[in-house]
Parts: structure tokens; sequence; C-alpha cells
């Protein structure tokens, strides 16, 4: 009975093999291959734009202090007492051009000036009077020349009487003596007509320092009053109404409102970049000055107040300032603001004064267009494109720069092709995409880039 048993089990095991066996190889006779399912994945959208040169602005930053064009520092170059000074003569206040804005007695060089023609009208009675002596000493000169050509013929005739016996000798002798006489009366006239010349001379000097005098006396005179020499904004005033000055005395500071300047700072590879686009007049071995070297009319400038907004007023360039700024190592561009203080409407539009901090922008076009792609667009040096097949492929390009959120492309790129402006993720290489042209960021590109907007 055990033996019978212990079979039963035997065989009940080998038959589950068996079965499971069979069934195993049910399995695998009927298995199916996995199929790849394109259609079942999920495609990503992504948005292009199509790359294509655009007329493009290069534009450069940088910050300063508004200053006045010019500054009138008033110092009193003669001394004298303030008898005369303008009501409005204080910090702050608009004066037109040719405003009297304070006077100095003027009594002592009045006085001088007086007496300096004094002399001068002294000299030149003794100038006429010298005329005339010269002109009566000629005439004189030529009578007694005549007197002595008589003389000297009247002794020819006696010498030759005397020779003869027909006269004395001493009617001989007292003609010699005549004739000696005329001769020292015609030498004495000549002696005076040459001293006639130094004497000249001597006066003419005389003149010259006596006309000096008036017109340093002139000038003094002058030198007491100050006149506005243009419309200007008055500044400190350190003089009062009826107080002593002396010569070298600061008594004022006006600033000039018909322009102001700024020293902006500006980062010398930016600046590179703007004047490379700038028309050059001249060579460079040709110009003496960057001014005449660099068409700044080219360049348009715009000076805007920090903090507020509106704020701002067109300028143009003057000048580079000579060397790099020692701290920062940055390059002075000196722009100008023409009649800052016309438009001014406080306190929507302020007045461009001294001291204002300020922001410049330069900009210029570029002769060529350039193909430009937003900078989100670039990753690590790498763009995004969609090709013909509709899938990802990963790009790499030269960037030459940024500005205004865009960046313009030398190599790696051509026009035409569909850069993804979003970033998908993850960006694999291969990828099949489903691409929307966005024709109005396309748009708002060149505008950007134009400079119209942001």
């Amino acid at each position: 009975m055990k033996t019978k048993s212990g079979f039963g089990r035997i065989a009940l095991i080998l038959a589950g093999l068996v079965a499971g066996i069979g069934i195993l190889a049910l399995f695998v006779a009927n298995r199916q291959t996995p199929t790849h399912d394109e259609a079942s994945l999920v495609v990503p959208p992504v948005t292009v734009i199509e790359a294509r040169p655009v007329p493009f602005l290069i534009e450069v930053r940088g910050y300063g202090v508004a200053r006045p064009a010019e500054t009138w520092h008033a110092v009193a170059t003669v001394g004298g007492t303030v008898i005369e000074r303008h009501p409005e003569l204080e910090s702050g206040t608009l004066l037109p051009a040719g405003t009297l804005l304070l006077a100095l007695d003027p009594s002592r060089y009045e006085l001088a000036i007086a007496a300096a023609e004094a002399e001068l009208a002294g000299l030149a009675a003794e100038q006429e009077q010298l005329d005339t002596e010269e002109e009566n000493t000629r005439l004189l000169l030529a009578l007694e020349r005549e007197r002595l050509s008589l003389a000297e013929r009247e002794l020819t005739r006696i010498e030759t009487l005397a020779g003869s016996g027909a006269v004395s000798q001493s009617q001989f002798d007292e003609q010699q003596r005549a004739a000696l006489v005329q001769r020292q009366a015609v030498v004495n006239l000549e002696n005076q007509q040459r001293l006639i010349p130094s004497r000249r001379q001597r006066l003419e000097a005389q003149i010259d320092r006596a006309a000096t005098q008036l017109g340093q006396a002139r000038r003094d005179l002058a030198d007491t009053r100050f006149a506005a020499p243009y419309d200007l904004r008055v500044g400190e005033v350190e003089v009062a109404l009826h107080r002593q000055v002396s010569a070298g005395q600061h008594l004022f500071q006006a600033d000039s409102i018909e322009a102001a300047e700024i020293e902006a700072r500006i980062p010398l590879t930016m600046l590179r970049r703007l004047m490379s686009v700038v028309p050059h007049p001249q060579r460079f071995e040709e110009a003496l000055d960057i001014g005449e070297l660099f068409d700044f009319s080219a360049i348009r400038a715009e000076v805007a107040l920090v903090g507020v907004d509106g704020a701002t007023w067109p300028g143009r360039v003057d000048r580079v300032a000579s060397g790099l700024d020692p701290l920062t190592r940055m390059v002075r561009v000196v722009i100008v603001v023409e009649q800052p203080y016309r438009s001014a409407d406080p306190p929507r539009r302020p007045i461009l004064q001294r001291d204002m901090f300020v922001s410049v922008r330069l900009s210029a076009a570029s002769p060529e267009p350039l193909l430009v792609v937003p900078t989100a667009a670039v990753h690590h040096g790498e763009v995004y494109l969609v090709d013909d097949q509709q899938r990802l492929q990963r790009r790499r390009v030269e960037v030459a720069f940024d500005q205004r959120d865009l960046a313009v492309i030398t190599e790696g790129l051509a026009p035409g092709e569909r850069v993804i402006v979003d970033d998908p993720v993850p960006p694999l290489g291969s990828m099949k995409v489903s691409p929307h042209l966005d024709e109005e960021r396309g748009r708002a590109l060149q505008r950007i880039a134009a400079g119209e907007s942001r």
C-alpha cells in the first residue's frame, strides 16, 4: 500500500510538470513582437521664429553728472565800493543776457581817464608845435642857404679885386668874416633840423605811454560793471551792496542756461562697437582729433534723468575727453544738451541743471542688417532649431554681442532657419516637435532691433 501511494505522488508531480511545460510552450508559440507606435507618443509644441537679417540700431549706455557748458566765476579785477547790485542777484535766479548785475564805484577810474586824456591833449599840442617848428626851420634854412650863396659869391668877387689891388685887405677880411658867420647860421639850422626826428620819436613814445594809460583806465572803468554775458542762472553770491571789494576777490557764480554737458562713462568695448559703424570722414593719419576722425553727427544721443520717468532730453556727442576714467577705466564721452531749460515743465519734466545724475543712450544704425535672435533662445552657446522633418536640432552658434535682450549671431545660423524661442523640456536631439511660427514675435524682434521698442 505504501508503494502504490508513493508511485501515485510521483505520477501527479510529473503530470503537473508536463502540464506547465505545455502551457509555457503555448505562450511562447503565441507571443507577439512589441511595436513602436509613434502616434501614441506625446509631441511637444514649440514656438519658433524665422531667422533673418534685420536693420539693427547699435546702442551703448552710460551714466554721468550734468553740468553747465559754461560757468562764469565773477572775480573783481579792480577794487572799489559796490554802488549797485541787481535786486534779483540771488542764488537760483534766471536772468537774461545783458542784465547789469553789479557795479563798483567808477570815480577813481574816471579821474584816471581824465588825467590820461589831458596828458594826451598836451602831447598832441607839443606835436603840433614841433611840426610848426620843423616847417619854420626848413624855410629859414632855405633863406640862410641863399644868403650864404650870395656871401660866398661876394667873397669870390672881392678876393679877385683884392688880388688886383682894387680893394683893401681889410675889406676882403671883413667879407670873409661875413661869409663865415653866414655859414655858421646855416650849420646851426641844419643841426636843429637833424634833431627834430629824435624829438618827434620821444614825443611819440610819450603819446604811446599816455594812450596805454588811457586804455588801461578805460578797461578798469569797464571792469567796474558786471553784465550777464549770456542767459544765466545765478549760483552762490558773496558780495553785498556798499561793500568794499579788492582786486582778485570772488563776487558770485553764474551758470549758462544755453547748454548743458554730461561727461558720461561708457565701457571701452561698447564704445568701440558703436564707433565701428560711425562714418570716417578722414583717414587716421590725417586727423588731429578724434572728432575729425569720426562723424559724431551720425550718433544719436538721448539723456534721461535717473529715477524720473519721461524726463529726457535730446543731445549730441561733442567730444571724447582725453584719457580713461582713473577709477572705472571707462571712456569719458561728453554729450551736449542745447537749451535744457526751454522744454522744462516742472514737476513732470524738471530742468536739467548742475549735479543731476543722468543716463546717456548713444545709438547709431548698422550699415548692414544683422542676424539676431532673442537672448533667451541661446542656451550656453547653442540654439534649438526645427528641421524639415519637424525634429529638434541643436546647433552651436557664435554670438557677437547681446543688446536689448537680443543676441547678434555671426556664425552657426543661416537666414530662413526656424529657431525655437521657448524652452522645451527636455531638449533631446532629433525629438519630434510640433512647431508654431510666431509671426508677431518676429515683427516685435524687428522693432526692438531697430530701436523702436523694447
